[in-house]
């Protein structure tokens, strides 16, 4: 009789402990892209790093170039077009 509880209790044991594993996997699953909140990159002039989604872009030369704000725009086209 008491081997009998010992294996109900390992069966229970077991089964929760399978069961928070399925649960922490489910919820690595349901993790999106979106749930990504944004990329840094730097600008180019002053070597500061934003998120993506609040860079100044500006195109130079058919390339897409993120900014930190437009003074760094300017001042990146400025000595671009002084070269």
């Amino acid at each position: 009789m008491l081997r009998s509880i010992y294996y109900i209790l390992i069966i229970y044991l077991l089964y929760r402990l399978v069961k928070a594993f399925v649960k922490q996997g489910k919820k690595y699953q349901e993790m999106k892209q979106e749930d990504i909140i944004d990329e840094m990159v730097q600008d180019p002039v002053c070597k500061t790093y934003i998120p993506r989604m609040e860079a100044f872009k500006k195109t130079f030369k058919g390339q897409e170039i993120l900014f930190c704000s437009k003074e760094c725009a300017d001042k990146f086209e400025f000595g671009k077009s002084n070269s």
